[in-house]
Order: structure tokens, then sequence, then C-alpha cells
């Protein structure tokens, strides 16, 4: 009776860890989000920012400030079309340090770099550290929690070249 109630239990978790095991398919879908984000930003484009968060988005800034999803993209709004009128130009990209996900939630965290006016002479980089959690919704992933802070200006190149960039899935699932 006991073999019989290790082999139920064995087979009871295998299949759970089979349906909310992490996945490259995951990840992939993730990071066609993080493309949307990256061309938000580099486009100055608040209505596909909004449209990649969920409506009940929380949004913590610098680890100071906490925003809903109107505040969060009216910030942007505004933020977006004062850069275009100034000519100013926005590019991000993110590295990671942790991606865990299932099949309805997922956790994102790394360093990211923003560069504002690249090539210019007045280019300038800024870095911070960035938690993201994901939920599906409606069977399309959205952004739900986006925390970042830049830890007191601790955070650097050094930091950011010491994560992995996102096509590199390959670090993040288990074999």
């Amino acid at each position: 009776m006991l073999n019989k109630f290790f082999f139920f239990i064995v087979f009871v978790a295998a299949f759970t860890n089979d349906t909310n095991a992490q996945t490259a398919d995951n990840l992939k879908e993730i990071n066609e989000v993080w493309y949307k984000f990256y061309q938000a930003f580099d486009s100055l484009d608040y209505e596909l920012m909004a449209e990649i968060h969920s409506k009940d988005v929380i949004r913590i800034a610098g680890g100071s400030r906490i925003s809903d999803y109107e505040t969060y993209i009216n910030n942007y709004k505004r933020r977006f079309e004062e850069k275009k009128k100034k000519g100013e130009t926005n590019e991000i990209s993110l590295r990671f340090f942790e991606r865990i996900n299932n099949d309805s939630i997922a956790s994102e965290r790394g360093i990211y770099k923003l560069v504002r006016n690249k090539n210019r002479d007045d280019e300038k980089a800024y870095y911070g550290q960035f938690h993201v959690i994901f939920k599906k919704e409606n069977g399309t992933w959205k952004i739900f929690m986006d925390y970042d802070s830049n830890e007191g200006n601790t955070i650097g190149e050094e930091a950011y070249l010491k994560a992995h960039g996102i096509e590199e899935i390959d670090k993040f699932v288990p074999e």
C-alpha cells in the first residue's frame, strides 16, 4: 500500500510540474511583449505602451511611487509627447538575471539600460533594476506589475553586462 501511495504522489508531482513548468515557449511569447515595450520607447508611442499593460497594472517607480494604469499611461503620454516636441530619442534594452514562468504568470527581474539621444553630443545612459510580473489575460501576456529602481544610483553598465540578454532563453529553462 505504501508503494502505491508513493507512486501516486510521484505521479501527481510530475504531472503538476509538467503543467506548471517554465517553458521556452512562454519566454518567447513574453519576449514578444518586451519587443513591443522596446518599440514603444523607440517610437515614443504611449498607445503601444498602454496595449501591453493590464488595466489592473501596479506601477512602482523608483521604489518611491505607486501608480495605477491611468496615471502610469498618462505619464508616458505626457513624457513621450514632450520628447517628440524636443526631438529627443529613447532607446531601452533589458538584460535578465531571473525569468520564472508557468502558463499563466511570469516574474522577470533584471537590469535596464535607457539611452537618451543616442549618438548625439547630449547622449546619456540611465540604468536601473526592474522586477516585472506578467499575467495572461484572455490568452495574451500583459504586464501586471512593473517595479524599477536605480538602487541609489548603484546600478550601471557592469551590472547590465553581467545579466543575460533577452534571447538567452536557454539560461532560464531547466533541461
